[in-house]
């Protein structure tokens, strides 16, 4: 842990926070006060809608919408934050205090190049000037967050990154600056785990190196207690626990706390078990049903351009083969970039292979005519990782959800409503949300949106990419029950697509293991989580943070 100078880098002093709706105004922070010293990391964690992105964003007065800080002190060395003007604050941000957004796909321009984006921050910060000192730095900054091959990827767009990928340019453009502080909002919630390690590890690095403070929101319990020095638990705009890291996860007072530390899945995790009343366990460890998805030596090419009028040819899937029986989860992992998503686009037909099969129920979905095609996809629903980009920001939520069922013609207006509102039960989410748009939630709040609309149909195959990535712990542990449930009571296939091996631990019965478009490793998770007979594998195990920690003493 790292020494605290006597007077604090960051220091927040009853922070009030209000949204303002017409003529009512909804105080969201409840008088949140912390300190950040030089060269501390400290976490806050807590559930979706807790304020901890709040608090983040008030600290750079980047609050969405109608959000006002209604009381309160934010000083930066003694500084105070809260009386700058807008352009003040302009030249805070970036130079003094970085910012690593939440969500990459709607902080990124979808029309500019990776590569101008970052050269824009570098310019805008005065770190260089001379065309060719830019672009040497935004290679840098592209190599310090984790991209191997950043002068290709230059000149590539968001739309040709990976969820991973684009979070990983983020977190180049916060560091681009060297800042006193960095503030990381759920930086690493898009990325693998080895590459979660690289990034994380850098941060480390630099608040070594250069005294930088780190404020890191997170839902992630582990990678709280194993990268920082304090952590601050939320709970409804308020803060019921703060201290230690260690001290706060392994013996947690407060009964919030407690909550989140039990919710928190582990490698030690055993494999949710689905009850339904009065039968019993419905999911068994029997693997021996027929496949209800059978993937062949799947390949996909694409082609990538490389400026001007040249391209080459890149394998994203080589020959990658699994079977999913009827009623079983089988996990897909591997670094970003492996492959993973590009399989679940072809499995749904949104994207075609360039060879291979691909069987549901024995029939081959390559020859089927387009109401054929049709047809699948009502039995076939998926969750895609980006939920702000998955949902019409122009509809509203209970449309949203609706929108499978008008799409496919299921009931009439009545009975859609009804639907929708059982399902925001399902995923825990309040019935006045049906009435507001994606803008107006959190991240959490969006996947859980995702979750309700592929449910819509009751279909008989889920595809889940990356679906709890953006959950806190305890809505994570409900939509993994409410899963096992379903799956338990209506028999449904999953291919549960996922970076996060604790949560493969408690969710899946298979898991096939991608790296670089092949599979590398199959069988059981209870197989290949005790024994993994490559290395590639063992790394990602030994990756994942917090590991080796007793959460709570699990």
């Amino acid at each position: 842990m790292n020494e605290r100078s006597s007077a604090p880098l960051l220091s927040i002093r009853d922070l009030k926070v209000a949204f303002d709706a017409g003529k009512t105004s909804r105080q969201v922070l409840h008088g949140v006060s912390l300190d950040i010293h030089p060269g501390e990391t400290l976490a806050i964690v807590g559930e979706s809608g807790s304020g901890k992105s709040t608090t983040a964003s008030a600290i750079v007065n980047l609050l969405p919408g109608t959000g006002h800080v209604t009381g309160g002190s934010i000083t930066l060395e003694g500084r105070e934050l809260t009386d700058l003007s807008i352009a003040q604050m302009e030249a805070v941000r970036g130079r003094e205090i970085g910012y690593v957004p939440q969500d990459p796909m709607s902080n990124l321009n979808p029309v500019w190049s990776i590569g101008f984006q970052v050269k824009e921050a570098i310019r805008a910060n005065g770190i260089a000037s001379g065309r060719k000192e830019v672009e040497q730095r935004a290679i840098e900054v592209l190599k310090q967050a984790g991209l191997s091959d950043a002068e290709r990827r230059l000149h590539q767009f968001p739309h040709q990154f990976s969820g991973g990928m684009r979070q990983r340019a983020l977190i180049g453009i916060g560091l681009a600056a060297d800042p006193k502080l960095l503030i990381a909002d759920e930086p690493t919630s898009a990325l693998d785990v080895t590459v979660q390690r690289v990034i994380l590890d850098h941060m480390a690095s630099l608040t070594r190196e250069r005294g930088t403070s780190v404020l890191l929101i997170t839902h992630d319990l582990g990678l709280a207690a194993e990268r920082a020095d304090t952590i601050v638990v939320m709970n409804q705009g308020e803060i019921v626990e703060s201290g230690p890291s260690r001290e706060i996860l392994e013996n947690p007072q407060h009964p919030y706390t407690q909550r989140l530390v039990a919710a928190a899945p582990s490698l030690a995790s055993k494999r949710i078990q689905a009850r339904v009343e009065d039968r019993g366990i419905l999911h068994e460890s029997d693997l021996s049903a027929p496949a209800t998805v059978k993937v062949t030596e799947l390949v996909k090419e694409y082609k990538i351009r490389q400026g001007g009028f040249r391209s080459e040819q890149f394998r994203a899937v080589d020959g990658v083969s699994f079977e999913i029986p009827r009623g079983k989860t089988l996990a897909l992992v591997g670094e970003s970039g492996s492959g993973k998503s590009t399989v679940a686009k072809m499995l749904l037909k949104l994207e075609e292979p360039t060879s291979g099969t691909i069987e549901i129920d024995g029939v081959n979905s390559g020859g089927l005519s387009s109401r054929e095609a049709f047809a699948l996809r009502r039995r076939m629903q998926p969750v895609f990782q980006d939920p702000y980009g998955s949902l019409d920001p122009l509809r509203n939520i209970g449309s949203c959800i609706a929108e499978p069922l008008d799409i496919h013609k299921v009931g009439d207006k009545a009975s859609r409503r009804a639907r929708v509102a059982e399902l925001l039960d399902q995923v825990s989410l309040p019935q006045e949300v049906a009435s507001r748009y994606p803008n107006e939630l959190s991240g959490g709040q969006r996947q859980r949106v995702a979750i309700a609309r592929a449910l819509a149909l009751k279909p008989d195959i889920l595809v889940l990419d990356e679906a709890v990535s953006a959950l806190d712990v305890l809505v994570q542990a409900q939509i993994l029950q409410l899963l096992a449930e379903l799956q338990g009571e209506l028999g449904l296939t999953y291919l549960f697509i996922t970076h996060d091996l604790a949560v493969v631990r408690v969710a899946a019965d298979l898991v096939c293991v991608m790296e670089r478009g092949k599979v590398v490793e199959q069988g059981t998770v209870d197989e290949i989580f005790a024994e993994p007979s490559q290395e590639y594998t063992r790394r990602l195990l030994d990756a994942i943070p917090g590991a080796t920690l007793s959460l709570g003493g699990k």
